[in-house]
């Protein structure tokens, strides 16, 4: 059978066990709550993290090979399931690794006669979302830490002028810049 129609009719079952991987990355608690919790108001790491998973499987399985539409595609997908993952305690590895996950979920619905060819254009299309969701998970820490250091020059600064050791600047003229985010 041909790899696309199996693809397409594993879908829902291959997502599920998909999906699985990468809540059972959380902790016990949270990884029951995020498979049993149906309502997306109520669990919306969940609901973000299955909507993004069918919408990177349903663009894998009906492409070839990722050009640029695909890849703006992809990161519209991987980028909140991402998001969630950098502003939680996982390491680049393990907020990214469910990626490569698929690769073995979809060799176990896959028989050894099928189409190697078009096997091995999926494993380059898995890789490639693989880096994308390196480099989204990337730019978002970069983002926590610039964050983290204004708001650290911001209180460090008026601890400062609080404590009268701010020698030379009239405290409007450093108010007006606070308000336009020159000091941070």
């Amino acid at each position: 059978m041909q790899l696309t129609k199996i693809l397409a009719k594993q879908q829902k079952a291959i997502v599920k066990k998909w999906f699985d991987v990468v809540v059972d990355s959380y902790p016990a608690d949270t990884a029951r709550m995020l498979k049993t919790q149906k309502d997306p108001f109520d669990n919306p790491v969940g609901s973000a993290t299955v909507t993004g998973l069918r919408g990177l499987y349903d663009l894998l399985q009906t492409r070839q090979i990722f050009g640029e539409k695909e890849a703006s595609q992809m990161h519209l997908f991987l980028d909140p399931i991402i998001r969630i993952r950098a502003v939680q305690a996982f390491t680049p590895a393990h907020a990214t690794g469910f990626v490569f996950g698929l690769k073995k979920i979809i060799r176990d619905h896959v028989s050894d006669k099928d189409d190697l060819k078009a096997l091995f254009r999926l494993d380059a299309n898995i890789d490639t979302m693989a880096l994308a969701a390196f480099d989204i998970y990337m730019r978002c820490r970069e983002t926590l830490y610039e964050i983290k250091a204004n708001e650290t020059r911001q209180s460090t600064y008026r601890a400062f002028d609080r404590a009268g050791l701010l020698v030379g600047q009239d405290n409007a003229d450093q108010d007006n810049a606070d308000k336009e985010g020159l000091n941070g």
